[in-house]
């Protein structure tokens, strides 16, 4: 064979490093069974695992947060189905570099009959130029690319490429993801830091995992540095403490435990701060608990909460605002996340406030438990069928469009006539609900 020579494994044995590798790159998983989390691509019956078992592969994209797994997905799917594998970032390779590639791809299959899966790191940050060159090859089968990107592929993976591309979403690692990768690690005597004698704090390892933000390379790299800032002492034992944790972390331990007092204490100087209108003290209580680690979902979902029920009708557009907030963190994820979320906090607590409709609430809910199910009205029953038009369903009934949009009519049980629950305030759009509803009862009193 003429020309260039293949480009090695990435599991070629015989290459060899002058440095030792960090932590995270030398005990990446070799197989699916090693692997931790993304549990819907790599559990049994699930894709990927179908694609290792027959061996059989498609151009894919992998679209996910940092250190959750996609190069080495990658790795693993080529030595699983006998590819060679070649990797490169789209940060430091161009279009020369992609021929070279391709290239290598036509002697491997032409000489050797073996496939070359092209594992493109960021592929969103190549221009379109960049990702049209691999076009052709991939649909003339020269190569099988995989695409990694933490960036929306609709948006930042060209349309003709795409095409051609399955996209998997690869999701943000738990906690007890990364305690069980860095347990594994723990003990792992060929590849881990098996061979030293460590002793991990309870409290240090839930630090270095929460803090990882679900990157399992950054908790892998923070473990490391903690053994190796740990002094051995007489007999060789390494007592990484929560101090150790917090200098390899470089982050300090605020106080704030997930699962305790603490987390429902900040959450709920949060919630009362923007009920109390203060954007300063909202803005605090939510860098105390992003920085602490808490899972920005759970404060999304309370925001959301907390539009409707002490925002409410006053300003009907906050609830819209805090669900947008949501998808907006879903779409960004972290570092960045905390802006749209800052937005959303100082909008709540700057927005007039209402919990008329979550006292109106209550106070049904009350009936219906004192009360009991009372009786549907006739004339608001439904009447599909000749029978309960003849039992009287639906007799009477006014309909308020024909009554140019209201017509004086009782919708409540009998039991309950006259029963009013919810009571705007003066406060925002509330005080506009409220006169129309005021004039509502001034046309009925006129009726009477």
């Amino acid at each position: 064979m003429a020309g260039r020579k293949p480009k090695r494994d990435l599991f070629d044995s015989k290459v060899s490093t002058a440095k030792k590798p960090p932590l995270a790159d030398r005990v990446r998983p070799r197989n699916l069974k090693e692997f931790v989390g993304q549990e819907h691509l790599v559990g049994p019956n699930k894709i990927l695992q179908r694609f290792v078992e027959n061996k059989e592969l498609v151009s894919l994209i992998f679209w996910g947060p940092p250190g959750v797994g996609k190069t080495t997905l990658a790795a693993i799917i080529a030595q699983a189905v006998d590819a060679n594998f070649v990797s490169f970032s789209a940060v430091l390779s161009g279009v020369k570099d992609i021929r070279d590639v391709i290239e290598d791809a036509k002697e491997n299959l032409k000489y050797f009959s073996k496939k070359t899966i092209l594992f493109v790191d960021e592929i969103h940050r190549f221009n379109k130029a960049q990702q049209d060159a691999f076009l052709h090859h991939v649909e003339d089968g020269t190569i099988t690319l995989i695409g990694a990107t933490t960036e929306n592929p609709s948006f930042e993976v060209n349309a003709p490429l795409l095409s051609r591309c399955k996209v998997l979403v690869l999701e943000q690692l738990t906690e007890d993801h990364l305690k069980t990768i860095m347990s594994s690690a723990l003990l792992d005597k060929e590849r881990g830091l098996g061979n030293l004698k460590v002793e991990i704090q309870n409290d240090a390892f839930d630090f270095i995992a929460s803090l990882s933000h679900g990157d399992a390379r950054v908790s892998l790299n923070t473990l490391e540095a903690a053994v190796m800032l740990a002094k051995p002492d007489p007999d060789g034992k390494r007592n990484v403490t929560l101090e150790i944790a917090k200098e390899a972390m470089q982050r300090k331990a605020l106080l704030y435990d997930k699962g305790g007092d603490e987390h429902y204490n900040v959450i709920s100087a949060f919630i009362k701060s923007m009920r109390g209108s203060d954007p300063d003290a909202a803005l605090y209580w939510l860098a105390r608990m992003l920085e602490a680690g808490e899972d920005p979902l759970f404060i999304a979902r309370r925001m959301v909460i907390f539009a409707s029920e002490d925002v409410g009708n006053a300003d009907p557009q906050a609830v819209q605002l805090a669900v947008s907030v949501k998808d907006a963190f879903h779409f960004v994820g972290m570092p960045e996340g905390w802006i749209p979320l800052a937005q959303c906090a100082t909008y709540l607590a700057c927005a007039p406030k209402s919990n008329a409709s979550y006292v109106a609430y209550l106070e049904a809910l009350k009936d219906v438990k004192e009360k009991g199910a009372m009786s549907v009205p006739f004339h608001i029953r439904n009447a599909p069928t000749r029978l309960m038009k003849d039992l009287g369903y639906g007799k009477g009934y006014k309909y308020p469009h024909s009554f140019g949009g209201y017509v004086e009519q009782s919708y409540l049980p009998d039991e309950l006539q006259g029963k009013e629950y919810y009571k705007p305030t003066d406060n925002g759009y509330d005080k506009i609900i409220k006169e129309r509803l005021e004039l509502y009862k001034k046309e009925r009193q006129r009726l009477k």
